[in-house]
């Protein structure tokens, strides 16, 4: 197709559909290492975004995930019920609760993030030239900015 046509077919120059598009293709590769090494998709987003991240907000946890919220806390229980991770109560509010990814968490989540990231450099080198730091800062633009509207 040439560029003039891109721009006739909606889709094809939509922002949205073209960011839902490209992260399913690049997930999609990985997804099956995550399975294949006995987790839901879920479980690996959320043992992930734990990782590293001292306590985290179910809610934070939840946006991160890409999760709907009453999934993520469902989810919690099973994970916390395995000792892969705990909730902590909030200092000063009790209507937040936390969650933190235990050590055995950790062991189990740390040979994924590695395959993830050797996925991620082998994404990368297949997008060259690409500036990736540029693009990875505009999408976290993107994210921040979107986020803050919403909240609006």
């Amino acid at each position: 197709m040439s560029p003039t046509e891109h721009d006739s077919v909606f889709v094809e120059n939509y922002l949205p559909a073209l960011l839902a598009q490209a992260s399913q293709l690049i997930s999609a590769e990985f997804h099956e290492v995550v399975l294949s090494n006995g987790l839901s998709i879920s479980e690996w987003r959320v043992l992930s975004t734990l990782s590293g991240a001292g306590e985290v907000s179910i809610g934070h946890l939840a946006r991160i995930a890409t999760t709907k919220q009453p999934t993520v806390t469902r989810l919690l229980d099973r994970l916390e019920k395995q000792g892969l991770l705990r909730r902590v109560a909030h200092d000063v509010d009790r209507r937040i609760t936390l969650v933190r990814i235990t050590e055995e968490g950790q062991t189990l989540i740390s040979g994924l993030i590695a395959k993830a990231r050797l996925h991620e450099q082998e994404v990368v080198q297949r997008l060259q030239p690409l500036d990736v730091n540029a693009l990875k800062t505009t999408l976290r633009r993107l994210i921040s900015e979107q986020h803050d509207y919403n909240e609006q």
